[in-house]
């Protein structure tokens, strides 16, 4: 799971990198057609029909999947690495909610109480000047809305993802699944790139390359320790994808971290913890929408 975290932290600084200058479609483009190349051949080796069977909801939980990386990605580019990772962590609020909504899954206490402490610690990572005053930070201003609604819309939408996901696992192979988010993200990422197209550097496209790289290990590493550890215990040791990602800022981008933020970051991994532990048969995911 450390592992884990780790490429996914750097892939939000190739993300980061290429952010200024590269649109959040033409990211997600780079990493879905390297994606369903290696999805492809994947299902060839494992011999494995790759069109499923509801090809519906696999369509929509692949659009579903686009837009979360859209947004995950356009927030990645404006925000400090820490804080954009933050706020995506408040997907398994999301989640909890949502399965109750679709899927009939018992709410509770804990979820409830999960969802106040998550959008608290969102409060504390944002600092709304407005809401906080004088309280906010001394040294730097708070973050812009329009980028925190996106971050929180990449959370939500990443939440609609997995309810999709579990649905369709019963009737459908995780090869599938996945193949089928990089299938939809190609055609929905094009005409957006051929609004604003912008030919990369070579040395953007590197960075480009290890978007999809670092997703792919990322995604490796996680299913591993998914098998091996339970759910709470993994989604708490993935959550070192944070301190990475703020090490990644501080080193790279000279970003500080205020103690608003990592009391913000605590109360938003306490919020995932509660969310997990209030939900029977809740896996634990990263917060990675593909």
């Amino acid at each position: 799971m450390l592992l884990s975290a780790l490429s996914f932290s750097l892939m939000g600084v190739c993300v980061k990198q290429v952010g200024a200058r590269i649109p959040a479609a033409e990211v997600v483009l780079a990493r879905a057609l390297l994606s369903v190349a290696l999805s492809w051949w994947l299902l060839r080796r494992a011999d494995i029909d790759p069109w499923g069977r509801r090809r519906g909801l696999l369509i929509v939980r692949g659009a579903i999947g686009t837009l979360a990386l859209l947004c995950v990605y356009a927030a990645l580019a404006a925000l400090p690495l820490a804080s954009a990772t933050v706020l995506q962590y408040l997907y398994p609020t999301f989640t909890a909610l949502l399965a109750w909504l679709a899927l009939g899954e018992r709410i509770g206490r804990r979820v409830l109480a999960a969802m106040a402490v998550g959008w608290l610690g969102v409060l504390l990572v944002a600092q709304p000047a407005a809401l906080l005053g004088g309280m906010g930070r001394a040294s730097a201003p708070s973050l812009p809305l329009i980028p925190v609604l996106i971050a929180l819309a990449g959370a939500l939408c990443t939440a609609l993802a997995y309810v999709s996901v579990r649905q369709l696992g019963r009737s459908e192979h995780p090869l599938v699944i996945v193949f089928y988010f990089p299938l939809v993200a190609v055609p929905l990422s094009l005409p957006l790139v051929a609004l604003d197209p912008v030919m990369p550097t070579p040395v953007e496209l590197l960075w480009l390359v290890g978007v999809g790289l670092f997703t792919q290990l990322g995604q490796v590493w996680l299913t591993r320790g998914l098998t091996a550890l339970p759910a709470a215990k993994a989604t708490a040791i993935s959550y070192a994808q944070v301190v990475f990602a703020g090490l990644w800022g501080w080193l790279i981008f000279q970003e500080g971290i205020d103690g608003w933020t990592l009391l913000g970051a605590v109360l938003v991994l306490l919020a995932t913890l509660l969310s997990l532990s209030g939900r029977s048969g809740a896996g634990g995911r990263s917060a990675s929408p593909g």
